[in-house]
């Protein structure tokens, strides 16, 4: 039986890269895959699902208004496996939509991405998947300081550490680090003594 599927971790854990990398081993087998991102990702173009390392695939970019279920069934139900970076994005709705591919049609959905803001609160998208999904794995990252990563620590132009702001800021290595929450913490009260 397939499974709806959400692997997810801090930010620069790879997520992306191992989305596509299984998109690739799907395709080797001679599996059809969709790939699908939301739109609101358009760091590195409308239409392109890329990792820090370099790989590159197009993706079905979607709003967050597209019934995916409906996307599915009409346009694309010839393929094998559903494959979505960055899901954190996603709606709830979207999430059950994806989980009733997964029950309607016998085929995995894979979702890769965050769990948490730079707040460390769920993201809507994320929170659905840990209620409905039956399979949940984490992708380990690493601190500075050796332990794991679990903040997607959003910094400014400065590298300070904020703590507020609009949920959604697209940005990579320049605008983000993955710390342990000790450090995390620890650089939050080191700034506000300054």
């Amino acid at each position: 039986m397939a499974k709806l599927y959400f692997k997810f971790g801090a930010m620069g854990c790879s997520k992306t890269a191992q989305a596509l990398i299984t998109k690739f081993n799907y395709e080797e087998r001679n599996m059809k895959v969709l790939l699908l991102k939301p739109a609101v990702d358009n760091r590195d173009g409308a239409y392109i699902v890329k990792s820090r390392i370099g790989l590159q695939q197009e993706a079905l970019a979607i709003g967050e208004h597209e019934d995916l279920c409906k996307l599915y069934f009409e346009k694309y139900s010839d393929r094998d496996v559903v494959i979505v970076d960055e899901c954190q994005f996603l709606t709830p709705e979207q999430v059950d939509q994806l989980a009733d591919i997964v029950i309607r049609r016998d085929i995995p959905v894979l979702c890769f991405g965050l769990s948490t803001d730079f707040t460390t609160h769920l993201f809507p998208g994320s929170k659905r998947l840990f209620e409905i999904a039956e399979s949940i794995s984490e992708i380990k990252s690493v601190c500075t300081c050796g332990a794991k990563a679990t903040v997607n620590a959003r910094l400014d132009d400065n590298g300070r550490v904020l703590t507020e702001g609009n949920r959604v800021l697209l940005g990579g290595n320049n605008r983000y680090l993955a710390m342990c929450r000790k450090c995390w913490l620890q650089r939050i009260a080191a700034q506000s003594k300054e």
